[in-house]
């Protein structure tokens, strides 16, 4: 695009003011309408081409003759301000043309050595695609945001936190659940939010309002909630304000006593969820207390007792609700945790056997219950282990003598076939040798005649 072109097509002087201060920082000509009525909010990832100027139409940088679109996560200042602003406004399939001042681009530093310094720019974006930001730590969809408005500062509720939010919860056009409430992260069951909603509180700033998308994973999975009448493996959208929240004390900022204390406290909660079948509720309490007195040092020997006797109650606790949650990798690395502080602690030794005997490791699983029983002769529920994990092992055994039977019985005929060939290979031989000799025979006969 030359500089006569641009100043034609009137680009550098016409446009609608779309800066939040209408300072006409940034200029916006729409030169294709869009489709849909949805635009990208903060935190989406965006996909566009596009092409930029200076003002003089010199080319500095286009995506399109690279052949590659271009994204980025707006509102985050990945981009200069005028892109986070303009491309808020687009949608799908939209064309437009931005001029901007230099305080809305690359400022008095300038981008050398494409972009002097106090540059005005003008850009042509296309906007493609956007999706909204991924809360989930697998990366798989379960949890995603769109930020209405940005919160303040960069504090985030952990986990313990008391927040107070204003939300509404969505099934399909349907809303199921209104409300302002005030509560503890993770207590969030108790007040019939999904788990999934509580994750991505965790993720808000202060003031921020979010709309966030749940996955039946992330919501109230395959039971469903009878109460608000959402049926099993429903996805789930809530529109949350965060109002306020304290956040809970971090190790580092308690002392020993209250790491003791609470831990009883977390203790007492998790054992709470465990009774009520809530086994990750409870793994989330257990785990904490793991966090607050694994490597606390300087104890008293009053004090070194109960953080020991706390932290093997929280490995034994974890094994137990790991194995209901057939999480058995877990459940056995809890286990060893728990005989490390008590080598023959009866729970952690049947219970390492029981994960030891999910995964089909009969010949340990064994070890660990012939342990209980002599060192605990009046288990009863090892002595029936024991005995299953026997009858494993002799169906095992039987199931390789068969296999290594059979591929006996497979070398042995393939031995019997192969022989079976070479004596026919050598019959053919002979008759040959006896057909060439015949043939000789007659040749000399012939020709002495």
């Amino acid at each position: 695009m030359t500089a006569e072109e641009m100043k034609a097509d009137g680009a550098p002087l016409e446009g609608a003011d779309i800066t939040p201060k209408r300072d006409e920082g940034v200029l916006k000509v729409v030169k294709r309408e869009g489709s849909g009525t949805e635009s990208p909010m903060i935190g989406d990832k965006v996909t566009v081409h596009y092409t930029g100027w200076l003002l003089d139409g010199t080319k500095f940088d286009s995506s399109l003759d690279r052949r590659d679109k271009f994204s980025f996560d707006l509102g985050k200042g990945e981009v200069i301000k005028a892109w986070d602003i303009a491309v808020a406004t687009m949608k799908v399939g939209e064309i437009c043309r931005i001029t901007c001042k230099p305080e809305y681009a690359y400022g008095s530093a300038g981008s050398p050595p494409k972009i002097p310094p106090n540059a005005t720019l003008v850009f042509e974006i296309e906007l493609f695609e956007f999706k909204g930001e991924d809360l989930t730590d697998d990366e798989d969809g379960g949890i995603i945001r769109r930020i209405r408005k940005k919160g303040e500062g960069y504090s985030k509720p952990n986990e313990g936190a008391l927040v107070e939010i204003q939300f509404e919860g969505r099934y399909g056009d349907r809303v199921f659940d209104r409300r302002e409430l005030r509560f503890e992260i993770g207590e969030g069951d108790n007040y019939d939010l999904p788990h999934g909603l509580e994750k991505a509180i965790q993720k808000m700033e202060k003031s921020e309002e979010s709309v966030f998308y749940l996955k039946p994973n992330y919501g109230f999975g395959s039971a469903g909630k009878e109460k608000f009448q959402i049926p099993p493996d429903a996805e789930l959208q809530y529109e949350v304000k965060l109002k306020s929240f304290e956040k809970a004390k971090e190790s580092w900022e308690m002392n020993t006593d209250e790491k003791l204390e609470q831990s009883c406290i977390v203790k007492e909660r998790g054992t709470q969820y465990f009774k009520e079948g809530k086994y990750k509720r409870a793994v989330l309490q257990y785990k904490k207390i793991v966090s607050w007195l694994e490597h606390e040092s300087g104890l008293s020997e009053e004090e070194d007792t109960k953080a020991k006797s706390l932290r093997l109650a929280a490995h034994l606790n974890l094994a137990m609700c790991h194995l209901k949650l057939k999480e058995y990798s877990q459940a056995l690395e809890n286990c060893n945790k728990a005989l490390e502080l008590d080598s023959n602690n009866e729970k952690g030794l049947f219970r390492r056997g029981e994960a030891r005997l999910a995964v089909n490791d009969f010949e340990l699983a064994r070890g660990d219950f012939q342990k209980v029983i002599q060192i605990y002769p009046s288990n009863k529920a090892a002595k029936v282990q024991l005995v299953t994990c026997q009858q494993k092992i002799r169906e095992q055994h039987e199931k390789e003598k068969k296999m290594y039977a059979n591929m006996f019985q497979r070398l042995a005929d393939k031995d019997l076939k192969s022989a079976a060939t070479l004596q026919t290979s050598h019959n053919e031989d002979e008759e040959m040798k006896d057909e060439q000799n015949g043939v000789g025979d007659k040749s000399e006969v012939d020709t002495e005649a």
